[in-house]
């Protein structure tokens, strides 16, 4: 793969204007080369200085990572995303792998590479740095700051940027003493806090976990009427008491303060970060396969899939009830489409959202890893 990064040195304004000067002085007049400017250059062949001091050897100090966008839209979920981080200014940037047919993928540029800040949370408004770079943390973007981004994803406030994975080599060779960051204390607290509330909801999500996670969310898109995902903190009370998942004054206040620590004065919260903080979420190795397995069914890649379509892929033939002779496959079948259409707004379509709420309340059950993706690998052939 061609490096992206380096043509942040070798298309940089300055130097085609440094260079035009410096060929002008070496060319004689009849020369029948063409211009340095006009040549096909390598970042070795760089020989200019310019202001922005970019040069290979800064841009080789790098952590490269994975991600996803955390988003109910399955086209926008199942983006596959990767980035860079420079420790030198502390800039980043993200790229996206793009399939044109069948055999020829590009990589092209999602996030331009800036210097960015968090965009909510206790460190609104503080710079990323080296420590916020590791498996499961969120970035967040201002979708109004990338007038190139996808339509499906400017019309929210935020781009929240999941990281899926961290190349640890390249981020323990980076790491000093002089750039280590203490954690800050309030976070960590934080933590702890949704951590409780988790655990105390535990035992009631797990006897009945796919009809929660689903009928929340389909309680709060009623209760969203402008369809910006926000809602206030009496709709959250009233939701966690319809589904009898009450939780004490001072832990509902507490985890309230966090989520809407960003100042933003209107009192509302994201009702998906709501959920993840009180109610947790699978991990991120459990979360890459039930998008493999959307991937597989969403041929038309929309996001949305026919339930005839999951009906003619969804393979019965090793579930354990079949094998022991004590269901037949279409009774299975039946089952499974029975609970994920009533997750679903429309009888006859599944969208990645409600996909990924079934397999979210599934794997609330299931304790081990290769458990959960033996779930998904055998009827979807993953």
């Amino acid at each position: 793969m061609i490096d992206h990064l380096s043509r942040a040195v070798i298309s940089d304004p300055e130097q085609n204007l440094n260079i035009e000067k410096q060929g002008n002085d070496h060319i004689p007049p009849d020369s029948k080369r063409p211009p340095l400017r006009l040549r096909k250059r390598t970042l070795h062949e760089t020989k200019i200085r310019t202001h922005s001091t970019l040069t290979e050897n800064v841009l080789s100090h790098k952590v490269q990572f994975d991600g996803r966008i955390i988003s109910r839209n399955g086209r926008d979920a199942c983006r596959e995303l990767f980035g860079f981080f420079f420790t030198n200014d502390g800039s980043l940037t993200i790229y996206e792998y793009r399939q044109f047919g069948k055999n020829r993928t590009n990589v092209l540029p999602f996030i331009p590479k800036n210097v960015y800040h968090h965009q909510c949370g206790r460190r609104k408004g503080k710079q990323y740095h080296l420590g916020d770079f590791h498996i499961g943390a969120t970035l967040t973007f201002l979708s109004s700051d990338h007038p190139s981004l996808p339509q499906s994803i400017k019309k929210n406030t935020l781009l929240r940027f999941r990281i899926t994975n961290v190349d640890q080599i390249a981020l323990d060779s980076v790491k000093t003493v002089s750039m280590a960051h203490e954690e800050d204390i309030q976070e960590a607290n934080d933590r702890l806090v949704f951590k409780a509330i988790q655990d105390a909801l535990k035992e009631k999500l797990q006897k009945r976990g796919v009809r929660i996670l689903t009928g929340l969310e389909k309680f709060f898109q009623q209760l969203d009427k402008d369809g910006h995902g926000l809602l206030n903190k009496t709709d959250f009370k009233q939701a966690l008491k319809i589904f009898h998942l009450e939780v004490s004054e001072k832990d509902f206040e507490s985890s309230w303060v966090i989520l809407n620590g960003d100042g933003n004065g209107k009192d509302r919260v994201d009702y998906g970060e709501f959920r993840r903080a009180l109610l947790g979420e699978m991990n991120e190795y459990r979360k890459s396969f039930v998008r493999k397995a959307f991937m597989k069914l969403d041929f038309s890649k929309t996001g949305i899939v026919p339930i005839t379509d999951i009906r003619k892929c969804y393979c019965a033939k090793k579930h354990p009830q079949v094998i022991s002779g004590h269901s037949s496959e279409e009774e299975i079948k039946s089952s499974f489409l029975e609970t994920l259409q009533a997750a679903c707004s429309k009888a006859d379509e599944v969208s990645y959202g409600e996909f990924e709420d079934y397999y979210e309340g599934l794997s609330l059950g299931i304790v081990k890893d290769e458990d959960f993706v033996n779930i998904l690998r055998t009827p979807w052939g993953i």
